[in-house]
């Protein structure tokens, strides 16, 4: 069980075409991933990530909200894909065969 005196550094971060935001914060041990977005304040800089469910990772590993974190870890707030990476491809390689 993790030491409620006991602070450890990490950082959150969220980024968009425009805007790439990461936020340090000393937070209790035993922090969760989503406690931890919620402590950042992305969530209010960012309004439209509170109308989805988030997609969160700690080091561009995949993982969900109740993970705790440990020291200097950093967790990441996903974008939803807008369109299938293969999807992307084959439109790509249409273009440049020019097939559109």
């Amino acid at each position: 069980m993790p030491d409620p005196d006991q602070h450890i550094s990490i950082e959150v971060f969220y980024g968009t075409a425009d805007t790439q935001l990461l936020v340090s914060l000393q937070v209790v041990a035993g922090t969760t991933a989503a406690e931890a977005v919620q402590l950042s304040g992305i969530l209010e800089r960012f309004p439209e990530l509170k109308q989805q469910e988030l997609d969160l990772g700690v080091f561009a590993e995949p993982c969900d909200g109740s993970r705790e974190l440990m020291a200097y870890d950093r967790v990441e707030i996903y974008r939803p894909l807008l369109i299938d990476p293969r999807e992307a491809r084959r439109q790509r390689v249409a273009r440049e065969r020019g097939q559109t």
